[in-house]
């Protein structure tokens, strides 16, 4: 742990109506002390002029000084709150540099030292990372149960079980021979790691709708040139994202906008038309086209109704709606041959094709509580949890301290996850992901 004091803004760019600087460490105080004559009462937000060591003013503005442990970080903290200019905010830095053993924090600094004092875990930390970046209500949800602590008291609960049954399992071998602790124990045990197997398969069951939350769900437009896939894209995110043109081919790469959709994040991708080409740069569209395809969720696979319908390649791995457009000219094909008919000049079906994949995605999701995982370490710790309880658990059962073994195993995935045990190689990932004054 340094014992360094560092400073940042933690509030937006500036220029801003008014800027929080943030500060952590042993040096606060007297910085605090330094800047402004004095230190404010703990937690009670202060008009004071904030100055430099000549006495020349830098700006007027609210001081709050938080003692330690009483604080985010769990060390003497201190926020001022001044006008947002860049002069104020340069000013104030190069003040703060003259102090010895005070410097300007690195990225997610505040975060770390926080996780380095027991104030938060890392599901916490890495939920509080996913609020500040949260687009959708959805993701703003999913981001409050992780940094409230709902889902890591679900895995200190499951590693309180663990760590009771080898505990059991334990005294069972040392002290086999006494009366007090009878063989039966560890058909409890072994009743509740049970249990507990069947609950982390559930939980891990619903991995797949916590990184459709937090990342987004895929949807893919697809079908053959002038089926009028980029008109739709410019129509779902109303605005002109893509080139459309009376030219076959115009779209040679795969575009890409985010939606807000019913509060989720949906991910909407446009393709190249797929056909036979032999120029160059459209057929690297059609093979990207053809990527992006096989990794959606769901295909939106566009057909001019005037066209007629085709035989429809089979997209194994995502659902396939299937559209007839420009419905306000076609005189071919009736509705009855699509799933959706739609226009993109009249917005006739828009309504409903939002609708169906909002209907598709809540699908996927099911009905559950927002505490379920959302990142791939801890689906991964997960499953490697999972498959230390499943061998401990497996029939012929090995000997009684292998299966103790495994069972410490377990826990220890599950305490990767929270960072309890085993994790400083995660921290710089982790804490890369926050901005500087966080």
């Amino acid at each position: 742990m340094s014992n360094e004091t560092i400073y940042a803004l933690s509030s937006g760019a500036v220029p801003s109506g008014v800027a929080v600087i943030r500060l952590s460490g042993a040096k606060t105080r007297d910085a605090v002390q330094l800047l402004t004559g004095d230190v404010p009462p703990a937690r009670r937000a202060s008009l004071r002029t904030i100055r430099l060591r000549n006495g020349s003013i830098i700006d007027s503005g609210l001081v709050l000084f938080f003692p330690s442990p009483a604080s985010f970080t769990g060390e003497d903290c201190a926020e001022l709150q001044m006008h947002g200019s860049r002069a104020v905010i340069n000013a104030l830095f190069e003040e703060l540099e003259t102090i010895d053993s005070v410097r300007m924090a690195a990225e997610g600094e505040f975060s770390r030292r926080a996780f380095e004092n027991g104030k938060l875990d890392l599901v916490e930390i890495e939920g509080l990372a996913d609020l500040i970046a949260a687009e959708t209500e959805m993701q703003r949800r999913l981001a409050v149960e992780h940094s409230q602590g709902k889902l890591s008291r679900l895995y200190d609960s499951w590693a309180e079980r663990l760590t009771r049954a080898r505990a059991l399992i334990e005294a069972e071998l040392d002290f086999a021979d006494e009366d007090d602790v009878p063989g039966s124990v560890s058909d409890l045990v072994w009743d509740d790691v049970g249990r507990l197997q069947v609950e982390i398969k559930s939980h891990l069951a619903h991995a797949h709708a916590g990184e459709i939350i937090r990342d987004g769900f895929k949807v893919v437009i697809a079908g053959a040139p002038n089926a009028g896939k980029s008109t739709l894209m410019n129509a779902l995110a109303r605005r002109e994202v893509a080139i459309v043109t009376d030219v076959a081919g115009t779209t040679r790469d795969v575009l890409h906008v985010d939606l807000d959709i019913n509060g989720f994040l949906v991910k909407l991708y446009d393709t190249a038309g797929l056909r036979e080409a032999n120029e160059l740069v459209e057929q690297e569209g059609i093979r990207r086209a053809t990527q992006v395809i096989s990794e959606a969720s769901l295909v939106l696979y566009l057909e001019d109704m005037a066209e007629g319908t085709r035989a429809l390649q089979p997209i194994a791995n995502a659902e396939v709606l299937r559209i007839g457009t420009k419905a306000d000219i076609s005189a071919g094909n009736g509705p009855d041959a699509y799933d959706l008919t739609i226009s993109a000049v009249t917005d006739a079906g828009l309504v409903a094709l939002r609708a169906a994949i909002a209907e598709r995605l809540e699908r996927q999701l099911g009905s559950h509580s927002l505490a379920i995982p959302s990142r791939k370490r801890q689906k991964d710790s997960l499953a490697e949890c999972l498959k230390a309880i499943e061998a401990a658990l497996v029939d012929p059962p090995a000997e009684l301290d292998i299966r103790a073994e495994n069972l410490r195993i377990a826990g220890n995935a599950l305490g990767r996850i929270t960072g309890r045990v085993d994790v400083e190689n995660l921290l710089d990932v982790i804490f890369s992901e926050f901005c500087i004054g966080k």
